[in-house]
């Protein structure tokens, strides 16, 4: 995998207040990453970090290879950026738009143009691509404001709380474009958001930010082992003989712990492997089984524990 942002002991400051603490982490090319983290936790300035906005108290950057704080404006030559306020010029139309910032791109009159028709296409405005932003819908500018974002064809693609404000249906198609982005097109994209829902959904790998420093980072399988070590098992028999005790699933290699309640146990196993060894065993010994089923964990349990954990800690 080709790393695309690397990030080493980041801190940065408003005043005496610290915003970003000692922050490292990497980004791959053409993952979602999520930044998780309630409001005030560091998201927004990471990403106006990345993007060489502002210069960090300490620490490194390195975004394709090049120091936003000594290289910004190439680096944001190879950037898009979406913030949770679409910032469209509302009597402009579409079109006139993006003509305007493709010209702050540096694009060519012909690129802005055959650009242009793509992404109105692509996000099913170009039959009002005429019309002036000010009448469209809150959902209809921030898919123009992502056609914006991805007008000059970055490499990466920072959106800071995107769906902010939208309905659920405008909120749906914010989502499915930004797979579309990544799977169609294989953009990097990093996810700035408070909404679990929205990072369990798209993200590959989450950060999740404390008070500005990083207390978690990786996929959600590898923070629900962090939370809960082990994988919690459903297991519904159709029928049990009564010659198949507890003992008989704990003395099975990997089987961590059961708790036996009628017709159904829960099962702590090891991994994912022991699982079918357990099916194997029960079938065995004359269990008929109606279902198997590994728990879920959902990632706002995770981000919850972890958040909880940190602030016990903390004290």
């Amino acid at each position: 995998m080709e790393t695309v942002i690397q990030v080493d002991h980041l801190t940065h400051r408003y005043g005496n207040r610290t915003a970003v603490e000692d922050l490292s982490f990497r980004v791959e090319r053409g993952e979602v990453l999520g930044l998780l983290g309630p409001n005030g936790a560091g998201k927004t300035t990471t990403v106006r970090l990345l993007n060489g906005l502002f210069a960090p108290a300490n620490g490194q950057i390195r975004v394709l290879g090049m120091d936003p704080v000594s290289d910004g404006a190439r680096v944001r030559q190879q950037t898009g950026v979406l913030t949770e306020t679409p910032a469209l010029y509302e009597r402009l139309s579409a079109r006139q738009n993006l003509e305007f910032f493709g010209t702050l791109s540096g694009l060519k009159p012909a690129e802005i143009k055959a650009r242009s028709e793509e992404l109105l296409t692509f996000f099913e405005l170009e039959e009002r691509g005429n019309e002036k932003v000010g009448v469209y819908s809150k959902g209809m500018k921030q898919r123009l404001a992502l056609a914006r974002a991805l007008l000059a064809q970055p490499q990466i693609l920072f959106l800071d709380e995107p769906t902010s404000g939208l309905d659920p249906e405008a909120a749906q198609q914010v989502h499915e474009l930004i797979r579309t982005i990544q799977q169609k097109e294989g953009r990097t994209v990093l996810l700035a958001t408070h909404r679990l829902e929205e990072a369990e959904r798209l993200c590959d790998r989450v950060a999740i930010l404390n008070h500005g420093k990083l207390i978690a980072f990786g996929t959600q399988a590898e923070l629900n082992q962090r939370v809960a070590p082990g994988l919690w098992v459903e297991v519904q028999f159709l029928s049990l003989p009564e010659s198949i005790l507890v003992e008989t699933a704990n003395q099975l290699p990997g089987v961590l712990a059961v708790h036996p309640a009628e017709s159904v146990w829960r099962v702590q196993v090891k991994n994912q492997e022991i699982v079918a060894d357990l099916a194997a065993l029960l079938v065995t010994r004359g269990a008929r089984l109606l279902r198997i089923q590994p728990e879920q964990i959902s990632l706002e349990e995770i981000y919850f524990t972890l958040q909880n954990n940190h602030s016990d800690g903390a004290k």
